[in-house]
């Protein structure tokens, strides 16, 4: 129940906010509207990105230059939903080789501007280019000797006019159904900001191995980060016996390792072939004498194999590429056995 107004808030203007939320509670879904609006919704931020592409030119390449010339780093502001995508475009940004951070321009404006330097790029998110916290900032950060770049969807706003370079993410129309939610504008403002970061990682000629850099933690590190000397067994946790050893003395260590064979090493300590379960089983089949017959006359030969500097991820491209191929030998560059993997070494690493 609502609780009656009293004083001042009593009278027939007086609207319970319970029964003003039921007012507006849903009907019964009706599937094929909802389905044609989501379509309709996907539509017209398709086009709108097109649009973008479509009307990109030197301006963009005028922005890439300015921040590869910085000899600071880019700051990025924005307010309400342009603050969203610009926090992401600053993440985006310093994650793919070129150092950023998200500055609130109310912040700024009450202390925050102290971190903005004359060697810096501010990027301005506005779709109107009329925000007032960021029009307001914009000639503090030009005194300040900081270049300014404006992603505005009004080439004639005050942030576009007053901007070292102007980006134009301008949309011909939202795609809220009450043309009043920010979403074609700002589903624009961020492609086009992916856009700017991705142009940037190119011209830097980021690699691969910067972006595993910027990005230790979580599945992405460890997939391009941990090596195959990280997640190999070494020491009393691999297996091996000589090539003179009988089938009983090689059965008796790949019981006592779990990987299901062991490594085959010559008089010199080179790897001359490894002892799989499937090589047991053959051995089995054939009637071998397990305490007379050497392991050298049943070892697979010429093992797959990798090195130790490999990324770990490599192991399982080469073992997906074989058939019932769970084990690798780790060698170094002379051939000598530097350790050995088996498919759970892998998982256990959560490089899978």
């Amino acid at each position: 129940m609502c609780p009656r107004p009293t004083g001042a808030q009593a009278g027939p203007t007086y609207t319970c906010a319970v029964t003003a939320i039921a007012d507006h509670a849903p009907h019964a879904l009706d599937a094929k509207r909802t389905l044609a609006l989501a379509r309709d919704v996907l539509a017209v931020e398709a086009r709108a990105i097109a649009a973008l592409g479509a009307r990109l030119g030197e301006s963009f390449v005028d922005a890439v230059r300015l921040v590869l010339a910085c000899r600071g780093r880019v700051v990025v502001c924005g307010i309400g939903k342009s603050g969203h995508v610009g926090r992401k475009l600053a993440a985006t940004l310093a994650s793919t080789g070129t150092p950023a951070f998200f500055v609130h321009p109310v912040e700024a404006s009450h202390g925050d501007l102290g971190m903005i330097t004359a060697d810096d790029v501010v990027i301005m998110l506005s779709n109107s280019g009329e925000t007032d916290e960021l029009v307001a900032l914009a000639p503090h950060l030009r005194r300040s000797g900081a270049k300014l770049v404006a992603l505005t969807g009004n080439e004639q706003s005050s942030l576009a006019r007053g901007a070292d370079v102007h980006l134009d993410a301008a949309v011909g129309s939202e795609a809220c159904p009450l043309g009043l939610a920010p979403t074609a504008s700002t589903t624009a403002a961020l492609a086009l900001g992916d856009a700017l970061a991705l142009a940037l990682l190119d011209a830097r000629g980021f690699s691969a191995d910067d972006f595993a850099r910027a990005h230790p933690g979580g599945a992405l590190g460890r997939r391009l980060l941990t090596r195959v000397s990280d997640v190999m067994r070494t020491g009393a946790d691999l297996p091996t016996v000589p090539a003179s050893a009988t089938l009983a003395d090689a059965v008796v260590e790949m019981g006592g390792k779990g990987m299901g064979m062991t490594v085959v090493l010559s008089y010199d300590g080179r790897v001359a072939g490894i002892f799989t379960d499937g090589d047991l089983r053959r051995a089995v089949a054939r009637g071998a004498d397990f305490h007379a017959t050497r392991v050298d006359a049943a070892m697979t030969v010429a093992p797959r194999s990798i090195e130790p500097g490999a990324l770990a991820i490599e192991c399982v491209e080469r073992m997906e590429a074989l058939p019932r191929v769970m084990q690798l030998v780790v060698v170094d560059a002379d051939g000598r056995l530097a350790g050995a993997l088996h498919m759970h070494d892998l998982f256990r690493a959560r490089v899978l």
